[in-house]
Formats: C-alpha cells, sequence, structure tokens
C-alpha cells in the first residue's frame, strides 16, 4: 500500500513524501507518466526496472524517472519511505538543458547530496517556500544534473559583467516589488534565465542566497514601519507578503536579533 503526502507544490515543482508498505518480491508495474521524477530514498530500499535494467535503491542511491519510461517495482526486503520531487519537462529543460542526455539514471547520494536533500525537506517546512523550497530545489537540482547529466547545463557560465547586470536586476526587481518577485522561480523567468543561473549568479555577486537578501528587504521595510509606530505585527506581516505573524517574527529575529515587540521599544522616541 501507498500513501502521498504534499509536502510543497508549485506550478514548476512538486515535492512529497512517499510511503510504501508493500512487501513482495515480484515486479510490479507502473503506468508511464509525463513528469520528471528525482526519488531519494530516507529509510529502506526496493528494487526498480526500466527498460530490463533493474538497480537497488537505498539511501545512498536513488533515480531520475523520465517521462513515458515504462517502470517496474519490487520491494523484496518490506517497505520504504522515500522523498519524490517531480518537475515539469519545461522546467527540466530549463535546468538540465534543452535537449539532455543522461550518463545513467541511477545517481549516488553522497553525504553533501544527502544534506541538500535534507535541507530542502526543512525548507518545505518553512513558510517562504516560493523561495527558501524553490532554491533548495535548484540547488539539489543542480547536483543531479551536474553528475547524471552528460549534456551542457544552461546558463552556466563564469562570474563577471553579466552577473553584476543579472544581480542589479534581481534586486531592482525585488526593490520595486513586482509581482514577479514573490518566488525565485517568476523572477528568473521575469529575467530571461534559468533559475540555476539567478541563484549561483546573485550568490557568487553579493555573498548571500535571493532568499535572505529578499528577507532583508522585507526586514527594512518593517523596520521603517516600526519605526513610524506600526502597532499590529499582523498588519505588518500581511502587507509585507509574510505568510503570517509568526513567520515575520522569525524572520526579524533572524536578521535582527529581535522581535518586532521588542523593536518597538527599542525604537520608541523618547519624551
Amino acid at each position: 500500500m501507498l500513501s502521498f503526502v504534499g509536502l510543497a507544490t508549485r506550478p514548476e515543482f512538486a515535492v512529497g513524501a512517499v510511503d510504501c508498505r508493500d512487501d513482495h518480491r515480484g515486479w510490479s508495474a507502473e503506468q508511464p507518466r509525463e513528469d520528471v521524477r528525482l526519488v531519494l530514498v530516507r529509510r529502506g530500499g526496493f528494487r526498480r526496472r526500466v527498460r530490463g535494467v533493474c538497480a537497488d535503491l537505498d539511501r545512498t542511491v536513488g533515480y531520475l524517472g523520465m517521462p513515458d519510461e515504462e517502470e517496474h517495482f519490487a520491494h523484496p526486503v518490506g517497505g520504504d519511505r522515500c522523498t519524490s520531487i517531480t518537475l515539469p519537462p519545461a522546467f527540466w529543460r530549463a535546468l538540465a538543458g534543452d535537449a539532455p542526455v543522461l550518463d545513467r539514471s541511477t545517481l549516488y547520494v553522497d553525504g553533501a547530496l544527502d544534506l541538500s536533500h535534507r535541507q530542502l525537506l526543512a525548507a518545505t517546512r518553512a513558510a517562504d517556500t516560493d523561495y527558501a523550497a524553490a532554491e533548495g530545489l535548484i540547488g539539489l537540482a543542480a547536483a543531479v544534473v551536474r553528475q547524471v547529466v552528460a549534456t551542457a547545463v544552461p546558463d552556466s557560465g563564469r562570474a563577471g559583467d553579466s552577473d553584476r547586470a543579472l544581480a542589479a536586476q534581481a534586486r531592482a526587481a525585488i526593490g520595486a516589488d513586482h509581482p514577479a518577485a514573490t518566488g525565485l522561480i517568476p523572477l528568473a523567468a521575469l529575467l530571461g534565465v534559468s533559475p540555476y543561473r539567478l541563484s549561483r549568479a546573485f550568490t557568487r555577486e553579493l555573498g548571500v542566497s535571493l532568499t535572505r537578501y529578499r528577507n532583508r528587504v522585507r526586514v527594512a521595510r518593517a523596520l521603517d514601519r516600526l519605526e513610524a509606530g506600526e502597532p499590529s505585527s499582523a498588519a505588518l506581516a500581511a502587507d509585507l507578503g509574510f505568510a503570517d505573524q509568526a513567520h515575520l517574527c522569525r524572520t526579524v529575529r533572524a536578521h535582527l536579533g529581535h522581535t518586532p515587540t521588542a523593536l518597538r521599544r527599542l525604537l520608541a522616541t523618547k519624551k
């Protein structure tokens, strides 16, 4: 029996937790799918067969499933728990190239990839999934692409003037509250580059992630409002695009070391 829990869903990706309680040595067929799937094992293991090639999967070996593949699975050692990341083919091509050629469909999960996987899961529990989860996903996908894709990755050029210009454009869009700046992926589309290119260029140029930079801008706006006497943290959170008041408080404290309530006292005009 399979159970699926969605952890984060956006038009460009979905992350879910899959629990399988099957215990059978024989092969079961799955219907071909239209999306790209990155599957990483959290517990247990199972077998996968595609085009007659079998792979044993566990916490050290995951797999990349491509559209229209006829897959068969077996669970000879019992149940397992996995993370399933699905991408529309168009978004996969933005990350891996217009016509990516794979060296193989299995991937070795080293320590760095394991940590990236765990960080992505943590990001799906954060309130700011349009940036935090998107950056976590892109970092994880980039590691997978480097390992299994034989063809060139798009927009992977060196740092330089193009990085500076791209970072400046991203900062301008965030500063102007452009509708596309609500998420990393739509922001990259606005600027005409891949999300990986934007994320990498921004971090190389400014030394911080886009997620942290956008939150820095929002924290500065929160300070302006608090300094002006804003009495409501709930209104502040809603106006500045935070998920809720708790999200605002966590973010402000992470950047400034104080809660909005404490900042009101610190910034209050003495009479």
